[in-house]
């Protein structure tokens, strides 16, 4: 990052009118300089004119001293030093004054025309003093000379501080340009920073609720099966053994189809196995997002393919099994859909099954399945169940995010979802996805 503006406005610090110190010490002494020049050829110029050898030299010095103003007024600079070109003084000033000007921010018409009559004035006294010369037999030379002078002498006190004036005044212009770009780039990447921050802070709550219902959606249909069947266990274990240890036995396979898909989704997100294009250190909790979807879509090390409507019988015979009295219907041409559209249409089945067992056990239950030209629907409804107690003499958990998963899931797809209980004291679940 740039520190440009910082440094530029925190260099500002010279008295008055100057930004800096050492501009200060410069026009100082550059004003020292032209004072004494001036004060030098005042002592001439007095003798010339009459007067007293202290009034020439007083008033050198103090149109000398003008100089000193050159950053604020450089225009009364250049006409100071035009005024006083008759009396052959300020020439220090006059080069100074000119190339102040010239780099200033003035408009240019006004440069123009103050260099061209510092150039007029220069070409006229040197013209009158060079002929003045001529005349007293001081220079011997033919008459080409005194134009020749003239001229070269005035574009030579005029062009080279004007011409080096406009290099330098585009040079500091071009930078300051270049240093509001540095800033304006600078508080851009500072709010891009932010911005950057305030996603990624989006991001990790999104995949915190990601693994959060995937985790949830692969245990809690399974653990609470286990649990309906342990209770039926117990209930059973003496009167009739055989189908204890039938329960038993389903148990047991509950549990180890549990633990299988739990030890695959800790894997991937140990590992990061199966991803392709993240790279976890790079990302680390986009990985974990996308790990625990691809555990919980069932994506091993072999390519298998998640849970789908082909399983949907499985699913509904998982629950017959454990003692739920339920119905499956489907309307319309069974096809295939994208991967993601069947896993959430599977996943919104299990949490409505999961949750008659929680919370209704012993409830009649239809499952209805709709295969649409657009859409598919799905619809889980219980009927109310004949004890109201038993669901929670099951001790059966509720953590209460098995709806809000499954909204999100659908509404991540553009779908539309729909829950709440019926007329009859059941409850119903509603989805359609867009196909």
């Amino acid at each position: 990052m740039t520190t440009t503006g910082e440094e530029h406005t925190a260099a500002g610090t010279g008295p008055w009118w100057w930004v800096r110190w050492r501009s200060a010490v410069l026009d100082a002494s550059l004003a020292s300089a032209s004072a004494v020049e001036c004060a030098i050829e005042g002592i001439p110029f007095a003798r010339d004119a009459g007067l007293p050898v202290p009034v020439g030299v007083g008033f050198g010095l103090v149109a000398g001293s003008v100089l000193l103003l050159r950053r604020r007024w450089p225009i009364a600079v250049v006409l100071v030093s035009i005024a006083i070109t008759p009396a052959q003084m300020g020439f220090l000033m006059g080069l100074v004054g000119l190339y102040t000007l010239a780099a200033s921010e003035l408009p240019r018409r006004i440069i123009g025309a103050l260099a061209g009559m510092s150039f007029a004035g220069m070409l006229i006294v040197t013209f009158v003093r060079a002929h003045q010369g001529m005349v007293r037999g001081d220079v011997t030379m033919g008459d080409w000379f005194v134009p020749f002078v003239s001229i070269t002498t005035a574009i030579g006190m005029t062009a080279p501080p004007v011409l080096l004036g406009l290099y330098v005044g585009a040079r500091r212009r071009l930078m300051e340009s270049l240093r509001e770009r540095a800033d304006s780039l600078e508080r851009e990447l500072q709010l891009l920073a932010e911005r950057a921050e305030e996603r990624a802070e989006w991001a990790r709550n999104e995949e915190r609720t990601r693994i959060a219902r995937e985790m949830h959606d692969v245990v809690a249909h399974r653990v609470s099966l286990m649990v309906v069947h342990a209770a039926a266990l117990q209930a059973v274990a003496r009167k009739d053994p055989e189908k204890a240890v039938k329960n038993a036995a389903l148990v047991g396979d509950m549990g180890r189809q549990a633990l299988t898909e739990l030890r695959e989704m800790l894997g991937v997100l140990r590992t990061g196995d199966g991803l392709s294009s993240v790279r976890v250190r790079a990302v680390p909790l986009a990985a974990v997002g996308v790990a625990a979807a691809a555990a919980a879509s069932r994506a091993v090390d072999d390519g298998a393919e998640g849970p789908s409507l082909a399983e949907l019988d499985e699913l509904v015979g998982q629950s017959a099994a454990a003692g739920m009295v339920v119905d499956l219907s489907v309307e319309g041409d069974t096809r295939g859909y994208a991967a993601e559209i069947e896993q959430t249409a599977y996943r919104v089945v299990q949490e409505a099954l999961t949750n008659v067992h929680k919370h209704a056990a012993g409830a009649k239950t239809h499952v209805r399945l709709a295969h649409r030209d657009a859409e598919i629907a799905m619809q889980v409804e219980n009927e109310c169940p004949p004890e109201p107690g038993s669901a929670s003499a099951m001790h059966l958990p509720s953590g209460g995010n098995g709806l809000v998963g499954m909204k999100e899931r659908v509404a991540a797809l553009g779908g539309v979802f729909v829950s709440g209980p019926t007329d009859s004291g059941g409850f119903r679940v509603s989805a359609v996805i867009p196909a």
